[in-house]
């Protein structure tokens, strides 16, 4: 199975048409009002009606209500929404789209507990105090790893060109996930650095794990 990849921290039409051309598989909208990439519901809706041709735009949510991300998420079209607050894990049950649960790989193991967080996806981040996410720090491989071979993961944290293809080794994740990792400035991509973050994500010979 391909490796999947997404691009995350999308802000304009030109760097979201870029990572399709590239080769990407979802396209990351942060709608987190705190986030130097945070976009509104009617931004990200124009951006996706600009490309032309169809996509899959995940949503990412920092404690937001449910009904909220709905709302969002319906008039937006998103494929997915990417759950990566405090949120209590019964407020998303029967959800009308896929959830994604962002999971952070510490000292203290993996929280929150995917057990108790029933997704489709667990996106694995770097674990540090106070943040969301967003930080650029590397998320735990090995401990990602371990999450990967009982669960679908997505592998985020700190995420590079340079990087990548190690991490896709180590983990072999269904996929990867990158913002900060290939961007000029916050909420700009760098073409360059996007193209080569995905030859890189998908140059190493060792299967990714199978996902729905």
């Amino acid at each position: 199975m391909t490796l999947e990849i997404k691009i995350c921290g999308l802000t304009c039409a030109e760097d979201a048409r870029i990572a399709l051309d590239a080769g990407a598989d979802y396209l990351g909208f942060v709608f987190y009002p705190d986030s130097p990439r945070a976009v509104t519901a009617p931004r990200a809706a124009a951006i996706l009606a600009a490309l032309g041709r169809p996509c899959r735009a995940v949503g990412v949510f920092v404690n937001a209500v449910p009904d909220e991300v709905a709302r969002v998420a319906a008039a937006c079209g998103l494929h997915a929404v990417q759950i990566h607050g405090d949120e209590p894990a019964d407020a998303f049950a029967g959800f009308p789209v896929p959830v994604w649960r962002a999971v952070r790989c510490g000292t203290e193991g993996v929280r929150p507990d995917p057990a108790a967080w029933p997704a489709q996806r667990y996106v694995v981040d770097a674990a540090v105090p106070g943040r969301y996410g967003g930080t650029g720090v590397r998320a735990d491989w090995e401990r990602a790893a371990r999450l990967a071979a009982a669960q679908p993961v997505m592998l985020a944290g700190g995420l590079t060109p340079d990087n990548v293809a190690g991490a896709v080794r180590t983990v072999r994740p269904l996929g990867v996930d990158v913002s900060g990792g290939v961007e000029a400035a916050p909420g700009r991509k760098d073409p360059a650095r996007l193209a080569a973050f995905i030859r890189g994500a998908r140059s190493p010979q060792r299967p990714c794990r199978k996902g729905p």
